[in-house]
C-alpha cells in the first residue's frame, strides 16, 4: 500500500492526546459522608468496574476514529499493475474504406465502430483519430462527436502502414497506444507495429456474398446503335440479380443476370451521346453496384504513320474511313508541324530518328497524343534509344527466333477483347528482335517473359513500344488475330468511346479547351464543384484529379459556364471481392470489443484508491462512540 500524501501521516502523533486524557483523570471528586453506606457497598464496586470498561471502549473508538481520519487524508492506494503505460498517448485508427460498408450483426461495420467509440470512449480521454482520408490530432470524444457521426466512406485506399508511420513520427520517445479498427480486407502484407503498444479490433461481416459492376465497354458500333457490354463479378453465390441502365437519369433498359453463370451483360443503345450509369442490386456492398460512364459522339481519329507507305498497307486496312483519317508519309516528306494535330502517330520501322523528330514526338505525347514505335533492326539503335530513353525504355540487339506466348488480359489494350483467358492460341513469332528494358509491365511478352509490346504512360499520352519489326520477313504478327485489336485499341485510347475514370488512379485527362488569361476548367456535379490541377498545352488542357472527386458519379467539365466535356468517375473495385487477411495483424494484440479494451486499460492502469474505506471506518468509530456513551453505563 502507498500514500499520495504521506506527510499527513505525521499527524498520527495526535493519537497520544486521547491516551493522555484517559490515563490522567483531571476531574477531582469530593467526599461526602452518609449516615449509612453499607447497603451501597456492592453497588459501588459494580459501577466502578462498568465505568472502567466504558472508558477503555471510548479510548479504542476515539483512537480508531482519529487514526482512520488521518490515514484517509493521506489517501492510501494500491499501485496499478501497468502503471508505466498510464501516461501513453492514445491513437485510434478507424478504417473507413469502402469495404467497411459490409453489414455485421449490428449494422454496417464502420457505423457500428463509430457508435462503439462514441459510447465507450471515456469523456476525459485525449486521443488522436486517423482515418483513410482524415486526421484529428489531440482531441476528445465530445469535440469530434459530430465529425464521427458524419464520417463518410472514403475512396482513398486504406493503408495501415502509412497511418502507423504518421503515428511513429508524433512525439518521439513518448509511449503510444494504438487501437486499430478494421475488417482486414484487401491487406496483402503483414502490418508491423514497430514495438508500439498496438491493439486490433477485427470487425466481421456476416454476409460475404457480393456482386460488382467492374467495367463497361463498347463491343461494336452499328449504323444507328451501340452494343455495349459490362463485366459483373461475384463473390460467393449471389443468385440472380437485376441490372438497370440509366441515361441522364432515365431508365432505358433492364435485364436479369446471374454472375455465376455469365459475367457479361449486353445492351443495345441508340448511337448518340450517353451520360449515365449501369447498376445492379444485391445484398452485399453497395459502392460497387453502380458504374458511371459516358459515350461521346464519335469523332474521326487522325492516324499518322511515319515510314515507307508501302510497308504500312496492313495499317491502312485497320484504320479505315469514316472512323479514321489515315495517312502514311515517309520521313523525308514529313511536316513536323502537322504532328500535333494528330491523335495517334506510328513510327513504322524508321532507319533514322532525327533529334528534331524526337523532341517533336515528346511534346506531342505530353500534350495527350499517343505514339507507337515499331523498330527496325536495320536502323540506328543509338537514335532509337535516344527516343525511347525519353520514355524510360531502352533497346539492345537480340538474336534468334522467339515466340510471343504471354498476353496480359488485364492490360487496357486487351481488357475487353477476350471473354476469358485463352490457353490454346496460335501465338506469333519473330525472327529478329530487340531486347527491351522497361519498368512497365508488358502487354505481350515472349516465352521468356521479356516484353514484345509494352506501354508507357507519359503525362497526357501513352507510348507503345514493340521490340520487333512487324514486317512479314521478320515475323508473322501481321497474320495474328491479335493485330487488329492491338492497333485499334491504341487509337481508341486517343479517341471517343466509353470513358470512365477511377478515383485516385491519377491518370491525366486531356480536353480540348482554349483558355484565356486566368480562365480555368472546373468540375461540377453531385452537388459539388472543384477546380482540378491543370496545365495548358496549346489547344488542350491537361487535368490531374488526384483523390478528387470524393464521390463517384457523372460530372461536367466547364470553362466558366460553358460545357467542355462530360466525365465519369467510379470507386476502385479493389475492395469489392477482397479477401479478409486477419493474419496481417499478427503483431497486434486482438481485442473482443472497444469497451473491453477501455475497461482493461482502466483496471490495469488506474491505482486502487482505498481512502474511502478509511473514511467509512472513521464514521463507524464515531457511531460506535455515540452508542457507547448512550447505552454503556
Amino acid at each position: 500500500m502507498q500514500f499520495k500524501n504521506p506527510e499527513i501521516l505525521y499527524f498520527l502523533f495526535l493519537l497520544i492526546l486521547p491516551i493522555l486524557v484517559h490515563l490522567f483523570q483531571l476531574r477531582r471528586f469530593k467526599k461526602q459522608a452518609f449516615t449509612n453506606v453499607r447497603i451501597l457497598k456492592d453497588l459501588s464496586v459494580q459501577t466502578r468496574k462498568s465505568s472502567k470498561i466504558k472508558k477503555w471502549l471510548l479510548l479504542a473508538t476515539r483512537l480508531l476514529l482519529l487514526a482512520a481520519a488521518v490515514i484517509a487524508f493521506a489517501q492510501p492506494f494500491f499501485p496499478a499493475t501497468d502503471a508505466k503505460a498510464s501516461g501513453n498517448d492514445l491513437y485510434i485508427i478507424l478504417d473507413n474504406s469502402l469495404s467497411m460498408e459490409a453489414k455485421g450483426q449490428s449494422g454496417q461495420l464502420m457505423r457500428r465502430a463509430v457508435e462503439d467509440l462514441l459510447e465507450h470512449t471515456p469523456p476525459d480521454q485525449t486521443f488522436s483519430l486517423l482515418t483513410a482520408d482524415r486526421t484529428f490530432w489531440n482531441t476528445d470524444i465530445k469535440t469530434i462527436r459530430q465529425d464521427l457521426q458524419n464520417l463518410s466512406y472514403s475512396a482513398v485506399p486504406f493503408v495501415p502502414e502509412a497511418l502507423m508511420a504518421k503515428i511513429r513520427s508524433q512525439k518521439p520517445g513518448t509511449g503510444k497506444d494504438v487501437l486499430l479498427i478494421t475488417d482486414a480486407a484487401g491487406i496483402q502484407k503483414p502490418v508491423s507495429n514497430d514495438n508500439l503498444n498496438a491493439f486490433v479490433y477485427l470487425a466481421k461481416a456476416e454476409n460475404m456474398a457480393n456482386a460488382s459492376v467492374d467495367s463497361v465497354y463498347l463491343k461494336q458500333t452499328l449504323d444507328n446503335f451501340y452494343e455495349i457490354g459490362a463485366r459483373v463479378s461475384a463473390r460467393e453465390n449471389v443468385g440472380e440479380i437485376s441490372a438497370s441502365l440509366y441515361d441522364k437519369g432515365k431508365l432505358i433498359a433492364k435485364t436479369q443476370t446471374n454472375p455465376e453463370s455469365s459475367n457479361e451483360i449486353k445492351f443495345t443503345i441508340p448511337k448518340q451521346d450517353f451520360d449515365g450509369w449501369l447498376s445492379v442490386s444485391d445484398n452485399g456492398l453497395q459502392f460497387d453496384n453502380t458504374y458511371y460512364f459516358n459515350i461521346a459522339q464519335p469523332k474521326t481519329t487522325s492516324v499518322l504513320v511515319i515510314g515507307d507507305p508501302s510497308a504500312s498497307q496492313f495499317l491502312s486496312r485497320i484504320y479505315t474511313t469514316p472512323e479514321f483519317e489515315f495517312e502514311a508519309i515517309p520521313l523525308r516528306g514529313l511536316d513536323y508541324n502537322s504532328i500535333e494535330k494528330r491523335d495517334l502517330v506510328i513510327l513504322n520501322e524508321p532507319t533514322e530518328i532525327p533529334q528534331a523528330l524526337q523532341t517533336t514526338l515528346k511534346a506531342f505525347v505530353e500534350k495527350g497524343g499517343n505514339l507507337t514505335v515499331i523498330p527496325s533492326v536495320e536502323g540506328n539503335v543509338a537514335q532509337l534509344n535516344g527516343l525511347s530513353g525519353l520514355f524510360r525504355a531502352q533497346f539492345e540487339p537480340a538474336t534468334g527466333t522467339r515466340q510471343v506466348t504471354r498476353i496480359a488480359f488485364n492490360h487496357p489494350l486487351y481488357r475487353n477483347v477476350f471473354e476469358k483467358s485463352v490457353e490454346n492460341f496460335q501465338y506469333p513469332e519473330t525472327k529478329r528482335s530487340f531486347k527491351m528494358n522497361t519498368s512497365s509491365p508488358p502487354a505481350l511478352a515472349f516465352d521468356d517473359g521479356s516484353p514484345f509490346l509494352a506501354s508507357v504512360q507519359h503525362q497526357g499520352g501513352t507510348v507503345y513500344f514493340f521490340s520487333s519489326p512487324l514486317n512479314k520477313s521478320d515475323g508473322n504478327f501481321q497474320n495474328s488475330p491479335l493485330i487488329v485489336p492491338t492497333f485499334y485499341n491504341m487509337s481508341q485510347n486517343a479517341s471517343s468511346g466509353v470513358t470512365a475514370y477511377t478515383i485516385g488512379q491519377g491518370i491525366p485527362v486531356m480536353v480540348d479547351a482554349q483558355l484565356q488569361g486566368d480562365q480555368v476548367v472546373s468540375v461540377a456535379g453531385n452537388d459539388i464543384s472543384f477546380i482540378p490541377e491543370q496545365r495548358q498545352m496549346g489547344s488542350r488542357v491537361q487535368l490531374t484529379f488526384g483523390d478528387l472527386p470524393a464521390k463517384a458519379g457523372n460530372y461536367q467539365l466547364l470553362n466558366k459556364t460553358q460545357p467542355v466535356k462530360n466525365i465519369s468517375f467510379n470507386y476502385s473495385r479493389s475492395e469489392s471481392n477482397a479477401d479478409v487477411n486477419a493474419a496481417a495483424y499478427a503483431d497486434f494484440q486482438s481485442v473482443g470489443s472497444v469497451s473491453q479494451l477501455f475497461n482493461d486499460w482502466h483496471s490495469s492502469r488506474t491505482d486502487t484508491g482505498i481512502w474511502r474505506w478509511f473514511v467509512v471506518l472513521a464514521l463507524m468509530a464515531l457511531v460506535a462512540e455515540v452508542l457507547i456513551q448512550k447505552f454503556v453505563k
